[in-house]
């Protein structure tokens, strides 16, 4: 009788056993669910309870990254689940978000203005997982997405406030800032990331009066200052890189 010889198992056992991590995936899960009630409210035309779902899904996909660094349960798994989660609550949700908002009205142009959005996130999103060992720490290529969204939503949220109609003008500027903010994400404009700076080290007592202050005036009227912060962002790249360009410029010598 011939020796019996089982068969390999297809699956490793250590991949088998090999689990997630549950505190930084749970904020990434709500910030997908962010990201999906938007267009949920979208659909039922409550777009200001969209736009703020969009800007609570940014900061809970500030929190999953910084969560997993402090408690050191980073891995590649919750990297994919995080971008996956950003495409959603980044790309699809403002995309659609303004598209049945205002863009709807202009027909091909509107949904190609949203396309663009769109496929711009993705693009942006698969450019940074590439790119994440090469860049400089300190910038981002390009705006990132949840910036943005916030962008978009942002104005979403502060037309939408004040009873504006959005018809004629409107949907043309929503139209442009759509194409403005997919269009940059695709850019190699530099913006500055904010990741060098150090939560634990000491601030001077003004630090914390300057951020006092700064809660104090978003609490004053959280849609046009959260919209007017965002704007300044999108335009801070560009005022970095013209600033660059003519440094450059004049440090070249004259033939």
């Amino acid at each position: 009788m011939p020796d019996y010889k089982p068969h390999k198992p297809l699956i490793n056992p250590e991949i088998r056993r090999r689990g997630i991590y549950l505190l930084p995936n749970l904020f990434t899960t709500a910030a997908l669910f962010a990201g999906f009630y938007s267009i949920v409210q979208a659909m039922n035309a409550r777009f200001d309870q969209a736009a703020v779902a969009i800007f609570v899904a940014m900061v809970l996909d500030g929190l999953d990254g910084r969560v997993a660094r402090l408690t050191h349960t980073q891995s590649e798994f919750g990297a994919e689940y995080d971008s996956l989660s950003d495409m959603v609550s980044f790309g699809a949700a403002p995309a659609l978000v303004m598209y049945e908002w205002a863009l709807k009205s202009m027909d091909r142009i509107g949904w190609i203005a949203a396309f663009v959005y769109c496929a711009a996130t993705a693009l942006r999103l698969a450019r940074f997982n590439t790119n994440i060992e090469v860049v400089d720490k300190r910038y981002f290529q390009g705006l990132p997405c949840p910036a943005a969204a916030a962008l978009v939503a942002g104005f979403i949220w502060v037309v939408d406030d004040f009873k504006i109609d959005t018809v004629g003008t409107i949907r043309w500027l929503a139209c442009i800032l759509t194409l403005f903010a997919g269009l940059t994400m695709v850019s190699n404009i530099p913006f500055y990331s904010f990741k060098d700076i150090n939560f634990r080290k000491s601030v001077p007592f003004w630090a914390i009066l300057l951020i006092v202050l700064a809660m104090i005036l978003i609490s004053s009227h959280p849609p046009t200052v959260l919209f007017l912060l965002f704007v300044a962002y999108s335009l801070s790249g560009y005022a970095f890189w013209i600033w660059n360009w003519r440094k450059k410029r004049s440090g070249t010598p004259q033939g």
